[in-house]
């Protein structure tokens, strides 16, 4: 099972590498212009998928934070990749202590509202790649809404592009 979350995440990473490509080009007003959707913006969507990812890594390694850190500077694309940069590196070690009975294990954590749940970690790294599924699929429309190309994230591209597919 552990190499299937190991598939996930380079997946994941692999994706939101793509989406911050496409965003990059992308002047100030186009960024920030609300364009509906969870989140407003692309910078609002990205800075929430992000954001998400970092509190998910802090409840996995037993920490439940009530929300976003406020020294995080996430303004421009670089600040969003940065940040992202980090996260995908910590998680990577995280990731990389695991082993099948790890995932097998509950987590218990807190919602940012305090809530407590418990759940296998396995279930709770799942979550995250479908969570980012889901927001990049809203910035893929985001940028039609623009007049750009969308940008295609399926897993199975991703597999093609590893000669697995």
């Amino acid at each position: 099972m552990i190499e299937h979350v190991h598939d996930l995440y380079a997946y994941n990473a692999w994706a939101n590498e793509r989406i911050l490509d496409a965003v990059e080009a992308l002047d100030v007003e186009a960024f920030t212009r609300d364009l509906g959707g969870s989140f407003g913006s692309i910078r609002g969507t990205l800075v929430h998928l992000i954001s998400a990812e970092w509190v998910w890594l802090e409840r996995w390694k037993g920490r439940s934070p009530s929300g976003l850190d406020t020294g995080w500077t996430l303004e421009t694309v670089a600040d969003l990749r940065g940040r992202l940069g980090d996260v995908e590196r910590e998680r990577s070690v995280f990731l990389a202590r695991l082993d099948d009975g790890a995932l097998e294990a509950p987590l218990e954590y807190q919602n940012t509202r305090g809530e407590p749940f418990r759940s296998p970690l396995w279930r709770l790294l799942r979550h995250v790649v479908n969570h980012g599924t889901w927001h990049r699929g809203q910035i893929s429309l985001q940028l039609r809404l623009l007049g750009r190309p969308g940008v295609s994230t399926d897993m199975v591209l991703f597999d093609r592009e590893r000669g697995e597919g």
